[in-house]
């Protein structure tokens, strides 16, 4: 396996959740970090100033061109930008279901056009994906469809840009905002139920999938995987 010491890591998303844990882990294992979303002015603010900031929206062509040019060259890069798309079929909106795909699926894609000419071929990405891409549930149809297309493009791109490496992480029910929504009542209830199903007993943290990516970015024998990082959902 190789170290991140000495090597930079562009980590998109929140400043908050996965994408926070990801920060925190590539840091600790001496990556200098630069951490890009929509919204800089928010993202600099979750910050310590240990980490640079930039500006970037995946679903703009223009800002990841723009956001390569000012980089100038990056070892690893990390996406765990996403767009909600809950719903049953019949409420769908056909424009949150095409932003999902333009964020998670499209999106990389542009990524790995624009970055992968400024990476070492030791570089590697890491696609988000995500556990309903292998067991949907009702209300879960878009998300699960752009979590599919994610797995694919992720053994798609792990053949067009090698030696530079492509793997990408799929949480099953993880402890972060994504599920406040459901008020405290509701979320205490679906981890109990998760937690009771699943054969690791309970569910997971931001820093679970922290260290699979960790491994993803090191482990240089790697290429054209979805790490399951579940504690065996797929399999209760």
């Amino acid at each position: 396996m190789s170290t991140l010491s000495g090597s930079r890591v562009l980590v998109i998303g929140r400043g908050s959740g996965i994408a926070r844990a990801v920060v925190d882990a590539a840091r600790a294992e001496g990556a200098e970090v630069v951490v890009a979303g929509r919204d800089r002015e928010r993202l600099a603010s979750a910050y310590d100033g240990g980490v640079s900031v930039e500006r970037v929206d995946v679903t703009d062509e223009d800002s990841i061109a723009a956001l390569a040019a000012r980089l100038g060259s990056v070892d690893h890069v990390v996406t765990t930008a996403s767009a909600r798309a809950r719903g049953k079929v019949g409420d769908l909106e056909p424009a949150t279901v095409a932003l999902s795909f333009a964020t998670k699926a499209i999106g990389p894609i542009l990524l790995a056009q624009h970055l992968a000419p400024i990476m070492p071929a030791t570089g590697s990405f890491v696609l988000s994906s995500g556990a309903t891409a292998s067991r949907p549930t009702v209300g879960m149809l878009a998300v699960a469809g752009t979590n599919g297309a994610v797995d694919a493009i992720t053994r798609g791109l792990a053949l067009e840009l090698a030696p530079i490496r492509v793997n990408a992480v799929a949480p099953g029910t993880i402890d972060t905002g994504a599920y406040d929504g459901l008020g405290d009542d509701g979320k205490a209830a679906l981890f109990a139920r998760r937690s009771a199903e699943n054969p690791a007993g309970r569910v997971g943290r931001a820093d679970d999938v922290a260290r699979a990516v960790i491994f993803a970015l090191t482990a240089d024998f790697v290429t054209g995987i979805t790490i399951a990082v579940d504690g065996g959902e797929l399999l209760a």
